[in-house]
């Protein structure tokens, strides 16, 4: 904990460093900006003068500018990270907007080993972004609805054991990326014993510096199985609200809210997101229609139509029991 607390200060101390140095830049000399394909100079000073006659929505949004630059040197830091690990981080490349993803004749023929490892293209998914974008298929009205500030935060819980890293990490980023920060706990990483040397330190290094105190890894001395892998992962969060995850998801903006409010309301409600699908073959997002989750006697898991009176009610935000 301490040496955490340690880094945790660090990284604190760098951030302050590198926004008194930016600040420093932009009172010092003009800053080069980009505008289309040209650039042109920002004079700080006559900036700010101008700022100043147009009152202080204008002032927040050159700090917002400003901070915008800090973030974006922080990221191509953290950017470099994923190279070590031959992966790819950003919004575009293969698979943007969950579009079928495709690899060369050459690449499908080194793809088939690992496919048949994992049970899905793990060598196409080290080829799609880890942070690439996927639509929103909530209905118009989901999207509408607001929720309150005071919503109680989630620790997000993924259980894997020998899953490819390509596939771990773009859950968590997704996770990072979809779900606002206030109400993100922390991400608790459950490794059921596996035997991958790349799930071991290169996954945890990469985390501990790329998310430092948000990401923790729990790793079991021997294989518990699902369920007692997931009372591991609960034992370690520190959230108000567990959500239990496979390590092979991706998230959609507003997931989260409408799930925090429904156990805010009632804590023993147990809530399950509508679900789509991600193809095995080319991680294609999709769309499933609305439908309940159940199982049938054999315990499959099974999408129920849902009940008469849900469809009469014609509002497609509301909860399907």
């Amino acid at each position: 904990m301490a040496s955490l607390r340690r880094v945790k200060v660090l990284l604190v101390l760098n951030l302050i460093a590198v926004a008194g140095f930016v600040l420093f830049l932009a009172k010092c000399r003009p800053i080069t900006t980009k505008s289309g394909d040209s650039f042109h100079d920002v004079h700080p000073r006559a900036e700010v003068a101008n700022l100043t006659a147009h009152g202080g929505s204008s002032i927040q949004d050159a700090v917002l500018k400003r901070l915008s630059l800090l973030e974006d040197i922080v990221y191509r830091q953290l950017n470099g990270l994923s190279k070590s690990l031959g992966l790819i981080e950003g919004y575009g490349g293969r698979g943007k907007g969950g579009l079928p993803a495709t690899l060369s004749p050459e690449e499908e023929e080194k793809a088939k080993g690992p496919h048949e490892k994992y049970g899905y293209n793990s060598y196409l998914s080290e080829k799609i972004s880890l942070d690439r974008s996927i639509p929103d298929y909530r209905p118009t009205k989901c999207k509408e609805l607001k929720y309150g500030k005071d919503l109680p935060q989630i620790s997000i819980i993924f259980i894997f054991v020998n899953e490819a890293l390509s596939v771990i990490l773009r859950s968590v980023h997704s996770a990072v990326n979809h779900t606002p920060g206030h109400l993100l706990k922390e991400i608790i990483l459950v490794d059921d014993n596996s035997d991958e040397e790349e799930l071991k330190a290169p996954l945890e290094e990469y985390v501990n510096k790329r998310y430092p105190g948000l990401v923790k890894v729990v790793r079991n001395q021997k294989r518990e199985g699902l369920i007692r892998a997931r009372i591991e992962g609960w034992k370690a969060a520190t959230g108000q609200i567990t959500g239990f995850f496979d390590a092979h998801v991706e998230f959609t903006a507003g997931w989260a809210e409408p799930v925090l409010s429904r156990i805010q309301e009632n804590r023993k409600r147990v809530i399950l997101p509508s679900i789509d699908n991600i193809k095995q073959d080319n991680f294609e997002v999709q769309r499933y229609e609305n439908s309940a989750h159940g199982y049938s006697w054999e315990l499959w898991c099974m999408y129920i139509s849902p009940p008469k009176d849900w469809w009469d009610a014609g509002d497609p935000s509301l909860p399907i029991r």
